[in-house]
């Protein structure tokens, strides 16, 4: 394994340095400095990075083809449950210094960025969290490992915002149960082995009905269908799960019944989380193409990187990527410390998704014409982020988490007269 394993008391330890709060006798003074094993899981990751992921991107882009060898390569990396504990197989990372891998990696390529926040955020995250200790020894080392993905089965064709709205149904059976129905837009679904999906016991409940199963997609009754054509992610695994009469033991349930709501919200402030350190990569990525770019392309003369306007290009990137990373480390600093980071995650995915979307869309400016085609890595960026307002819950969703922070009314709750 090549990264570096801190333990979390380490990430965290004022003495140390680090991005967040510490104090001192003469007050509290917030501390920019990064330890040193995280500026060496930084370098490693932005190492790795230009090696293996920029030049593939673009080819594997085109093609609409899925890397499984590059998955394999940041398994070894220990990427692929970076903030899982070493006990399970995973790299013991914090969440400060497991936002600055994602950033290097969103910074090549956002479709390996997706594998690592689906395998780590959403599905080891939730399994270490809700699982039972035998879960947790059956599936943590294998997909921290990368022998197998998993994938989150969240999102159905008509609920999308309205998570507790899941048509899936699960019935139970002696010594466990059956689950029917279907999941649309699942990242890894195709590839995984392990799928949480989340389902329906008892309709009259509403969100307190459902429960969450890991559910293994060898099991007869599941199936799959790969969806193509997308906008952006084309280098990602997206897909189409259907489940007719699945049939899983009671062992098979994650928590309790009732509990899975509880699940999916947890797992999504997870997912946020480095969806939002991945965009931050997208605008570093901006930034840097947009200057090296600038500095070289000549008009009436000289670069075009003298020109007044195109540097108030260059700054609004330059201003929306410092502004994104500071809220992410921010969320990241709360995670570490254990505390409440709800409403710090959300604002971090809002404002660094919608960013990203405003940086890499400035940066084909920047480039005119020839950031139009995929010779150079802009028009990508755009493409590929577009769906990080949308996915693991709308811009329009996180505000409304930040608005019911702020009011104590929950917008999305039918109020009474």
């Amino acid at each position: 394994m090549t990264i570096a394993n801190p333990s979390t008391d380490a990430i965290v330890t004022p003495k140390q340095g680090r991005l967040g709060i510490s104090h001192s006798t003469t007050g509290a003074k917030v501390d920019f400095d990064l330890t040193q094993e995280q500026e060496s899981v930084r370098r490693t990751a932005k190492e790795f990075t230009d090696a293996n992921l920029v030049e593939r991107a673009r080819d594997n882009d085109r093609n609409e083809h899925f890397d499984l060898e590059l998955v394999a390569m940041m398994a070894k990396q220990g990427y692929l449950g970076a903030v899982v504990p070493r006990q399970y197989g995973g790299a013991g990372l914090g969440y400060i210094t497991y936002a600055l891998l994602v950033e290097e990696i969103g910074r090549g390529c956002s479709s390996m960025r997706t594998v690592i926040s689906v395998q780590t955020s959403l599905v080891c995250s939730s399994i270490l969290r809700w699982g039972t200790e035998d879960q947790k020894l059956a599936y943590l080392p294998l997909l921290c490992s990368g022998e197998w993905l998993g994938c989150f089965g969240l999102t159905e064709p008509d609920t999308g915002s309205d998570a507790a709205n899941q048509k899936t149904i699960a019935t139970k059976t002696d010594g466990g149960w059956s689950i029917t129905g279907g999941k649309m837009w699942i990242s890894l679904g195709s590839n995984a082995k392990v799928a949480m999906i989340f389902a329906q016991t008892d309709p009259a409940l509403g969100h307190r009905g459902i429960a969450c199963f890991l559910v293994e997609t060898d099991t007869s009754g599941f199936s799959t269908a790969p969806i193509h054509h997308k906008m952006g992610l084309r280098g990602c695994d997206t897909a189409e799960l259907m489940l007719d009469n699945v049939l899983v033991g009671d062992d098979a349930l994650m928590g309790e019944v009732g509990d899975g709501f509880k699940i999916a919200m947890s797992a999504l402030d997870n997912g946020r989380y480095s969806v939002a350190a991945g965009c931050v990569g997208v605008c570093q990525g901006s930034l840097e193409a947009s200057v090296d770019y600038s500095t070289k392309r000549e008009q009436f003369g000289k670069p075009i990187a003298s020109f007044q306007l195109v540097q108030q290009m260059l700054a609004e990137i330059k201003v929306s990527t410092e502004a994104a990373r500071l809220l992410v480390l921010k969320a990241g600093d709360l995670k570490d410390k254990g505390r409440p980071s709800t409403t710090e995650t959300s604002i971090a995915k809002w404002y660094a998704t919608e960013a990203a979307v405003r940086c890499a869309d400035t940066a084909i400016q920047v480039h005119g014409g020839s950031g139009y085609v995929d010779d150079y890595p802009v028009e990508r960026y755009l493409r590929d982020v577009r769906v990080t307002t949308l996915y693991e819950g709308t811009s329009q969703i996180q505000q409304l988490i930040i608005g019911r922070s702020l009011t104590g009314i929950n917008a999305l709750t039918p109020q009474s007269d």
